[in-house]
């Protein structure tokens, strides 16, 4: 049988074939509507730009036809002859039985017995390609595999993985340590990274659906990323970003490492991602912020900023941190950043550059019961004043009104109350307050009963508090009758009057030095009114 070569088909510019139209136009309806509408011409030419497979998978095609319908279908070629054949219309209505997507789809439905290998094989295949049946196809096996390993993980080998029974046979029972526990539920970590951030999206929702592991989901992104970017370009390495930030915000908060969000920030601080996809980042470091440490949250400002370093991130961090999310923010936890926030706010306070605003911002971005000292606090604002003397009295009391003079120590206390960096108002607050935390301090000893073999005797100290009319702070010094029982106590409370004493003499030190220049104005002031009829005559 003869046959001619009446037409000239033309492969994504890269080869040219010569075919019998008459065959090729039997298999594949988009051709013979093509031809139905052109001249008689002896010969005619097609030419495709975008064939799906290039060369190798037209040929396929072609032998397909030529071989009257017979072809071997494997995994390897199933998924580009199933889209070549979508393209060309080889369907039924055309071919009648010779149907090659019916072949196709009779292959894909056998996925099930398809070693690890050929999905993985597949799915290469099907990259560039647009989302189909076949793609979700094999990814939902690649899932169904993988939920048996997330309990019992077969070993990392993939040279193992290419016998379906494998999956039911291997036995992990004896596995030693949970250290190899863990490698043999992440033996697929590699494997799976040849994917495109497309269908990693796919596969983590898939995942997800089926409640797999979500620590072990959140490590594989994290491993996703950071492989990919050995031999990404920048427009790859952005949309790899973002989709490992947006599939992490599905999981569970708990599941995902804070120090590996940190190190995925310090990567995005040199990409420009989605404002949305960094918010999510931010959201989920904010909700882990008491698991962050010093050294995470000292990254530097924004590219023309001024200050030394990013407050305004710190200060969305908490924010994120106090809303907690779906999770209640407990005491232990609210103490925990409220101890490193005191150790950032010291860091930060040298930098000349910070102005008052984002220093006060930070100061009072907890509540008080996030702190059960304010001393360190006291430290850092000690350091800020030291550093921006030029700041106004009412800009130095707006943040001294941040602290809580109640939980300085006596120590701190005398210290402020002695800094000259400090608005005088500041001082006197520290002093009345450790003053009313001696008295509380003697009162309730005064109140207490002591339990002894013998019977119980009730110890009343009487006292009386003197008010004069300055308003001066008050010293309860009346002698306590203690127990021997108590005389650690006892002496703990004499060491006490005699700091609340020296408080006193400063603070009567200072309302002297005080009345002194109040006088030597008034009198400054007198003597300028008398020198003014001189200058008048």
């Amino acid at each position: 049988m003869a046959v001619c070569c009446d037409l000239e088909v033309d492969v994504n510019g890269e080869e040219t074939f010569l075919l019998d139209k008459k065959i090729i136009c039997s298999f594949s309806g988009r051709l013979c509507k093509l031809f139905d509408k052109s001249t008689n011409a002896k010969r005619n030419k097609v030419k495709f730009r975008d064939f799906t497979g290039g060369v190798e998978n037209f040929e396929l095609i072609a032998r397909f036809c030529y071989n009257n319908g017979k072809i071997d279908i494997n995994p390897s070629n199933v998924s580009l002859l199933y889209f070549a054949a979508q393209f060309l219309e080889m369907n039924n209505s055309v071919s009648g039985n010779r149907n090659l997507i019916e072949k196709t789809m009779k292959s894909i439905e056998e996925i099930s017995y398809w070693t690890w290998s050929d999905l993985l094989a597949t799915l290469k295949h099907c990259q560039d390609l647009q989302s189909s049946g076949i793609v979700e196809r094999c990814l939902d096996s690649l899932v169904g595999r993988l939920a048996i390993p997330s309990e019992a993980s077969p070993c990392a080998s993939t040279s193992s993985l290419d016998s379906p029974g494998f999956w039911l046979s291997c036995d992990t029972r004896s596995t030693k340590s949970l250290k190899d526990g863990f490698s043999q539920a992440t033996w697929w970590f590699e494997d799976l990274s040849i994917l495109s951030p497309d269908m990693i999206e796919m596969l983590i929702k898939s995942m997800v659906s089926r409640k797999y592991n979500h620590v072990i989901i959140g490590r594989f992104l994290f491993h996703y990323q950071k492989s990919k970017f050995y031999t990404a370009s920048p427009d790859e390495k952005h949309q790899v970003l973002e989709t490992v930030i947006d599939m992490l915000y599905t999981l569970d908060t708990n599941s995902i490492s804070c120090k590996s969000l940190f190190r995925i920030y310090r990567v995005v601080l040199n990409l420009n991602i989605s404002k949305n996809s960094r918010n999510k980042l931010e959201c989920m470091i904010g909700s882990q912020l008491d698991q962050a440490t010093l050294d995470n949250l000292l990254i530097p400002s924004p590219y023309g900023a001024s200050y030394l370093y990013d407050v305004n991130l710190v200060l969305r961090f908490l924010k994120a941190f106090l809303c907690g999310g779906d999770q209640q923010v407990s005491p232990m936890r609210i103490k925990k950043v409220g101890s490193l926030m005191d150790m950032y706010i010291a860091e930060v306070a040298p930098d000349p550059c910070l102005k008052s605003s984002k220093f006060l911002a930070l100061v009072v971005a907890l509540p008080d019961s996030a702190r059960d000292s304010s001393n360190e606090l006291y430290h850092a604002i000690d350091i800020y004043l030291e550093v921006h003397a030029g700041l106004s009295d009412e800009e130095k009391m707006k943040i001294c009104c941040a602290l809580n003079y109640e939980k300085l120590s006596t120590e701190a206390g005398i210290h402020l109350s002695q800094n000259a960096k400090f608005p005088s108002k500041s001082a006197v607050q520290a002093l009345i307050s450790q003053q009313l935390k001696l008295k509380n301090l003697l009162q309730g000893t005064n109140n207490t009963k002591l339990y002894t073999n013998s019977p119980c005797i009730f110890i009343e100290t009487k006292g009386k508090a003197k008010k004069d009319e300055a308003c001066e702070p008050t010293l309860y010094s009346e002698r306590l009758d203690i127990s021997v029982d108590n005389e650690k106590l006892r002496e703990h409370l004499q060491g006490m009057q005699c700091r609340v004493m020296e408080l006193e003499k400063v603070c009567k030190k200072m309302q002297s030095e005080m009345a002194k220049i109040m006088k030597s104005k008034a009198a400054a002031h007198s003597s300028s009114a008398r020198s003014l009829p001189r200058l008048c005559s």
